[in-house]
């Protein structure tokens, strides 16, 4: 998986300076990482998702044996927000760590975040790292700017 590095953004802020409800949306995405299940690489991740109607969902990777089957935290909380019936987000943080560098979402993750995304309401993301205390702010759009759209 490919990190982002703060050196590689201007979009660094400390943590202490977003919202109460931001920086709640990021301490449940880091208590969703240890909740990861991770028997086979030990890469924790955890993320959590808020909806427009402000209810938020927390989930972490879940790896198997046959490394294909495994589930990034990313897809695990948007398949439980669905499975709820909530289909509108309007932010996420992910909480990874690998060394000195922000874990942003894998390909697969950022397709299945841009199928949610409202163009005009960007969905916010947030990189954290675990004990950190800053945080990369960027959106889906600028994730994935050339996502795939099935247009009948």
């Amino acid at each position: 998986m490919e990190s982002a590095s703060a050196e590689n953004t201007n979009r660094l802020k400390p943590l202490n300076e977003l919202t109460s409800e931001d920086q709640l949306l990021i301490s449940m995405c880091a208590l969703a990482r240890e909740r990861a299940y991770v028997p086979y690489s030990n890469f924790k991740v955890g993320a959590a998702l808020r909806c427009d109607d402000g209810t938020i969902f927390s989930g972490c990777n879940v790896e198997n044996a046959s490394y294909g089957l495994s589930i990034c935290a990313e897809r695990t909380v948007i398949v439980k927000a669905v499975s709820e019936g909530k289909t509108k987000f309007t932010k996420i943080a992910i909480a990874g760590l690998n060394k000195n560098q922000f874990v942003p979402p894998c390909g697969a993750c950022r397709q299945v975040l841009s199928e949610f995304n409202n163009p005009n309401n960007d969905m916010i993301v947030y990189l954290y790292q675990p004990n950190g205390t800053n945080v990369v702010v960027t959106s889906v759009s600028e994730l994935l700017p050339l996502n795939f759209k099935f247009d009948i």
